[in-house]
């Protein structure tokens, strides 16, 4: 008996919101860099044309959410002849330790620049411990 081939496309990635789109605009993922400091977790997210209030940072359960939307670019008076940018949504979904301090995170928004800061929980940050001798 043969047995069934599926390709990828037949099993989409499974995403935590898992609703249906109803948009026809792309959605990006944003260039994102990640860096750790001995107390915070610091996320960096680019997202050009979205101003400030068109971003949306959602954290259910320990799924990070940033989602952006960028407003479409008119030039009223010109007619486009070559484009080679898309108006378009933005989506980037991070599955976040146990050790974040969820009431501290912060947020802000500069230049197309997200810029998140996820406080470690005290009980996650390195400490040193003092050897006594003898």
């Amino acid at each position: 008996m043969a047995q069934e081939v599926r390709t990828a496309a037949q099993y989409p990635p499974e995403r935590p919101d898992s609703g249906e789109r109803t948009t026809a605009r792309p959605t990006y993922l944003p260039p994102t860099d990640i860096y750790e400091t001995p107390e915070d977790i610091v996320v960096l997210a680019e997202m050009p044309g979205v101003a400030p209030e068109d971003v949306d940072i959602t954290l259910e359960r320990r799924v990070l959410t940033i989602r952006g939307r960028a407003a479409e670019r008119r030039h009223p008076g010109y007619q486009q002849i070559h484009a080679e940018y898309s108006s378009g949504d933005y989506e980037r979904v991070f599955t976040l330790s146990e050790d974040i301090d969820r009431e501290r995170i912060s947020a802000t928004h500069k230049d197309g620049v997200l810029h998140l800061i996820l406080p470690k929980a005290e009980s996650a940050k390195a400490r040193k411990i003092a050897l006594k001798a003898g």
